[in-house]
């Protein structure tokens, strides 16, 4: 039986502040005699908001108050009450999920979601989301192919590859179009980040607050980004200026990629032409940088694919269903439940080959979910092995074990879900490992895919069964 949910997406990002409402059709495709399996049949928009530039009080600090001024407008506008919404998510992402209140902020704003997905995306994250958002993977898994995905925003550029659907490696840097600000009538320059005023010292270009931005003296600037962006894909050789550039890390140069694509607030000025607008109307350097990136060996040596969304990439609609697992399946040595808000990090097939690539592959994706060096919850999803033998799911313990010492040791909860039948043996034979000296919850049965999120309710039956919520985000694809 089709059943409809209405869903909000809400981002607040370096620059903007947006949302989305989506209506959300879902079916259920299992049998009468099978665990639910509920399925996102079709998805339509019925409301775009305004792109709201991101109030703060400090350089510091969200203006939280008049964020949710923003939201409520925009509520009001769409005539939606938040009481109407079924599912949800409010995600903090770019610079703004480093200022020192967004916690407080994403906390304050949950209620205008319902019970979904509340979160603060760290760099590896939010490419993950917009490089999702913008179709990139959907493409690469069409067209059986490579796509990265540039988000460029006001403060950073977030980089995603994928190969056949499936996210590669992600990457971030300080390239974006607010990271100079102009007065947008007399066009002065207002502010200029650190990182650009390193590059602007390191070269001894002629710019400086205060001075009359023109196309001519931002050039060279706007060159120095390109080249960045350049190096990223591989088109251009690693110098000093693209150490100065990276946020925290950029995606491996000598990937084999074939197309590319953009989103962010910069995108609509590489797809789009200017049409007379002044190049400064925003109070940024933001049309600039397009146009360059336009005319750019980007376009011309990769394949230019147009993103499905620009601005709105990070904007997430969002889809729950809820299945219950059976208690012959679960590993679970403690209760600590319910669990909500879990991320999912999910493993390619190719990553759970051995124990070392297993152990590799997972060192480097838990990066992903780090803030500021923090790293947060997280649960790590993978393929597993059918009818697997005792040495295959010891193997497997091993890797996950070797893979996840950074979660071990901040005594973060060990979760790990499985979609093939295994997961009462693996979670046994990783709490072996552990000398039964940590907590391991295993779960098997569930398709989960990274941008994922789930909830773990309270044990029922007296322990036979867990009830799971799996929230998938869901683009505009």
């Amino acid at each position: 039986m089709r059943e409809e949910l209405l869903s909000v997406g809400i981002d607040i990002g370096t620059s903007t502040t947006q949302l989305v409402f989506s209506k959300l059709y879902i079916e259920n495709m299992a049998s009468s005699y099978s665990v639910p399996r509920i399925v996102i049949v079709d998805k339509e928009i019925i409301y775009r908001s305004e792109i709201n530039f991101t109030p703060l009080k400090s350089p510091t600090e969200i203006d939280g108050p008049r964020v949710r001024q923003i939201i409520e407008k925009e509520y009001e506008r769409a005539g939606i009450s938040k009481s109407a919404i079924d599912t949800g998510a409010v995600i903090i992402t770019g610079e703004t999920a480093r200022k020192e209140n967004a916690k407080e902020v994403l906390e304050f704003l949950s209620g205008f979601a319902g019970d979904f997905v509340v979160a603060t995306a760290g760099p590896d994250l939010e490419s993950i989301i917009a490089g999702k958002g913008a179709g990139a993977h959907a493409y690469s898994k069409e067209h059986n192919t490579t796509v990265v995905n540039i988000d460029i925003g006001g403060g950073t550029s977030n980089l995603a590859l994928f190969l056949r659907g499936e996210i590669v490696d992600t990457g971030c840097l300080d390239i974006g179009g607010r990271l100079i600000k102009i007065d947008p009538s007399t066009h002065e320059i207002t502010y200029l980040s650190k990182k650009v005023e390193k590059l602007i010292a390191k070269h001894n270009l002629n710019i400086r607050i205060g001075m009359v931005a023109t196309k001519e003296n931002l050039d060279p600037i706007v060159r120095l980004m390109i080249k960045g962006l350049k190096q990223s894909v591989g088109l251009a050789e690693i110098d000093d200026d693209y150490e100065i550039m990276i946020t925290n890390k950029s995606i491996d140069p000598n990937q084999d990629i074939k197309n590319i694509s953009f989103s962010g607030g910069v995108a609509d000025y590489i797809y789009h032409d200017r049409e007379g607008k002044d190049y400064f109307a925003y109070g940024d350097m933001g049309v600039l940088l397009g146009e360059a990136i336009r005319q750019s060996d980007l376009c011309t040596r990769l394949h230019l694919i147009q993103s499905v969304e620009t601005i709105r990439a990070t904007v997430v609609g969002a889809g729950t269903h809820t299945t219950e697992i059976s208690g012959s399946t679960i590993t679970y040595t403690s209760n600590p439940f319910p669990i909500k808000n879990l991320p999912i990090l999910k493993m390619r097939k190719e990553e759970e080959e051995s124990k070392e690539t297993l152990q590799e592959a997972l060192k480097k994706k838990l990066e992903w979910f780090k803030l500021e060096g923090n790293l947060q919850r997280v649960a790590i999803a993978i393929e597993g092995i059918k009818n697997p033998s005792f040495v295959q799911v010891s193997d497997y313990a091993k890797g996950l074990v070797m893979g996840i010492q950074e979660l071990i040791s901040r005594e973060l909860p060990l979760i790990i879900i499985v979609e093939q039948d295994m997961a009462k043996a693996l979670g046994q034979a990783m709490y072996h490992e552990l000398n039964y000296q940590k907590d391991v919850i295993c779960l098997d049965s569930i398709k989960l895919d990274n941008g994922d999120y789930i909830d773990i309710g309270k044990p029922v039956a007296e322990g036979t069964v867990l009830p799971v919520v799996v929230k998938t985000l869901v683009f505009n694809e």
